[in-house]
């Protein structure tokens, strides 16, 4: 049985990745897989978290076991965890943690469920845009952030094509002959 992940970011519109892989993967060669395709490093941290229509965490597969943990919970971790023990069914939702500092993740759907063609390995079969950087450094981020503010006043104050008659004070525009 081999899944097809539609693989998608909340912050590149026109970046959409689709991963095919067979159940039997653990979850640490997609994440393998995602980290070599968009070119991001292996800073520890990352992880998945199995999802409900709704996008509510029901499980964390993490990358390691950290001791911040409670002793109550159940800890699953990527190199023990096959695909195949925690997705079901097509449609349901996963969600790829890239940048843990940054809480910045992916979002990703079972597309389909395909039997009698398994994948040796796990590939990427589709891919349109570039994925986000990896890490935003505060700096881009404040720049960015300021751009914006900026942008959207000059939007407000020019961009303002109605005006009260009585807001215009003609007697700015006295002009001398």
């Amino acid at each position: 049985m081999t899944f097809r992940i539609t693989i998608f970011s909340q912050e590149v519109e026109d970046f959409v990745m689709e991963a095919k892989i067979d159940a039997e993967a653990k979850f640490a060669e997609l994440h393998n897989l995602i980290l070599s395709t968009c070119k991001y490093q292996d800073t520890n941290n990352h992880g998945f978290l199995i999802c409900d229509e709704e996008w509510r965490v029901k499980e964390h597969i993490r990358q390691t076991n950290t001791k911040d943990i409670g002793s109550e919970e159940d800890i699953y971790l990527m190199q023990n965890c096959y695909l195949r023990d925690f997705l079901e069914e097509e449609g349901q939702r996963i969600a790829y943690i890239f940048d843990p500092e940054g809480k910045r993740f992916f979002l990703m759907e079972i597309s389909e469920i395909i039997f009698g063609h398994p994948e040796k390995t796990g590939r990427i079969s589709r891919m349109h845009g570039a994925p986000p950087v990896q890490h935003i450094n505060e700096d881009a981020a404040a720049q960015s952030v300021s751009e914006a503010a900026e942008t959207e006043m000059e939007e407000d104050f020019y961009g303002d094509d109605d005006f009260e008659e009585g807001e215009l004070d003609m007697e700015g525009f006295e002009i001398n002959e």
